[in-house]
């Protein structure tokens, strides 16, 4: 059964920098969600923006027919917002109806992420900010990996009840083109970017649902593109483990 109300078209907008290593594996799970049968009648369209590349991330890209929109800004929250600008003009006609949805490169989505977002948008939700799921921890890092749980699942309430996460992942995003558009879109910053566009959508009023029900797993690789981003997070993680194991005073950010 078709779940998509009246969307149209949904945009798949992902960065990339240097990522032919892990981008196969992202665009071929966009693809099989794409084929889901909940949006059948729904173009999806996936467009990687290829941010000072020098590797073969291009290439990959339009092998697994993607829409590449080659640019030198060394800024994620530019390139966001290029990747959506390319999308929305190869999708053509009027905004209305087209979804816009935010993965990463080293990232994976579920058979159901497209449609999940599209039913959620036929429900009247402006955007569905989503959760992540870490796989790809080192080897005997376990303590890491229950850290890392403890802490981002610190805010959940008992099983029963609905947690609103307080958390923000431009790797698990999907938004309206019309609240998207009332809020800006992705400010300039290059970090960041996917937490300025959900507080400019709450800051103009837009029907958000924050829910952890479809998560996108995510590499924990201690090689991240965007400093201060989320790679970043897990090696200042790690580092303070290091610290209480050793008993030296924990290093400072």
């Amino acid at each position: 059964m078709t779940v998509s109300g009246s969307i149209r078209a949904i945009a798949v907008v992902i960065p990339a920098r240097d990522e032919e290593e892990l981008l196969p594996a992202a665009l071929q799970s966009l693809r099989t969600a794409a084929a889901h049968p909940g949006i059948e009648s729904v173009r999806v369209l996936t467009v990687v923006v290829a941010d000072c590349c020098t590797d073969a991330t291009a290439a990959v890209s339009r092998a697994a027919g993607a829409l590449v929109v080659p640019v030198r800004f060394h800024n994620v929250g530019r390139a966001r917002a290029a990747g959506v600008r390319a999308a929305l003009d190869a999708i053509g006609g009027p905004p209305d109806g087209v979804w816009i949805a935010s993965t990463d490169a080293d990232s994976s989505v579920r058979p159901d992420w497209l449609a999940y977002q599209a039913a959620r948008a036929a429900e009247g939700w402006d955007a569905v900010v989503g959760t992540v799921t870490v796989d790809r921890w080192p080897a005997g890092q376990a303590d890491l990996a229950d850290r890392y749980r403890l802490l981002y699942e610190k805010s959940r309430p008992p099983a029963d009840l609905q947690w609103r996460h307080p958390h923000v992942h431009g790797a698990n995003l999907g938004v309206s083109t019309r609240a998207y558009a009332i809020a800006g879109g992705f400010p300039p910053t290059p970090l960041d970017e996917d937490r300025g566009l959900v507080e400019a959508l709450e800051r103009t009023g837009a029907h958000l649902l924050r829910t952890p029900d479809c998560p996108v797993t995510t590499s924990a690789r201690r090689t991240p593109r965007a400093q201060g981003g989320f790679g970043d997070h897990l090696i200042d993680l790690n580092r303070t483990l290091l610290d209480i194991r050793t008993g030296r005073q924990p290093t400072p950010p």
